[in-house]
């Protein structure tokens, strides 16, 4: 379901499947192992409601979040995949000298998801960025409604509600993107020069994106090239609400077409 008919795109079949789309499926599978072996296959109860949230550099996801949940009513969160691969389990494999890779962050947003805390709903920020991703954020909405399916006529039913997952991709052309994001580059260094004077506070980190623009084009283009691209196939995807926001000017019209989007 989205703001336009769609149509369900064709599964392609195994004889089909790319060794992408198989990589991930192993992947996944894997990951829903461990989970059932972790916690029990009737305690994986996942949030009524997701909205995977997605944007372009500087298109404001961290102040939109905050009215989504707000509108939503969300209680709790949101979860934000940059701060999930800074925790303990994720920092050992960096110190280690590991990436943190697909399979380790669809583990790390499983187990994040399953917090009794975001039961209601949950804003999930930078998820998923990958084509692997993006096949693992379906197989999980399929085991979700599997899980309802099966639990439907138990006293448990409550606890595994039918997956209710919508997409939310902010987008701003590059020049707004580039210019956004150096004017966040002047305000942390501003920032961090009253810090470096007073004592008072926490520096803030400055990132090359921040101060330089070539750098700052980069980040906007990989995204584009990355994470836009892999979100397309759930565009088409009649299981999804799919909303595409147009996150150029002032912060109160984009929450007004957030708003619709949600109507």
């Amino acid at each position: 379901m989205s703001d336009q008919t769609l149509v369900m795109p064709e599964q392609p079949s195994p004889s089909t499947a790319t060794p992408e789309l198989e990589e991930a499926n192993i992947m996944f599978n894997e990951v829903w192992v461990d989970l059932e072996s972790s916690y029990g296959r009737a305690n994986l109860r996942f949030p009524r409601e997701i909205f995977w949230l997605n944007g372009a550099p500087g298109s404001g996801k961290g102040t939109h979040t905050h009215f989504m949940m707000q509108e939503r009513g969300f209680t709790a969160g949101p979860i934000v995949m940059s701060d999930l691969c800074q925790s303990p389990e994720a920092q050992r494999r960096k110190d280690a000298g590991f990436l943190v890779d697909d399979r380790e962050v669809i583990g790390l947003v499983f187990r994040a998801l399953l917090e009794p805390q975001y039961a209601s709903g949950v804003v999930f920020d930078g998820f998923p960025r990958s084509a692997p991703q993006v096949e693992c954020l379906r197989l999980l909405f399929k085991k979700m409604d599997e899980l309802h399916r099966e639990y439907a006529a138990t006293e448990e039913a409550n606890f595994f509600p039918k997956p209710n997952f919508h997409i939310w991709v902010l987008d701003i052309d590059a020049p707004e993107s580039v210019k956004r994001q150096l004017f966040r580059g002047k305000q942390v260094e501003s920032w961090n020069h009253e810090v470096a004077k007073t004592g008072v506070g926490e520096a803030k980190e400055l990132r090359k994106t921040d101060v330089d623009a070539d750098a700052a084009h980069g980040r906007y283009s990989v995204f584009k090239t990355t994470t836009c691209e892999s979100l397309l196939g759930l565009e088409t995807d009649a299981r999804f609400c799919y909303h595409l926001i147009d996150a150029h000017g002032t912060i109160k019209e984009v929450q007004g077409r957030i708003y619709d989007a949600m109507a």
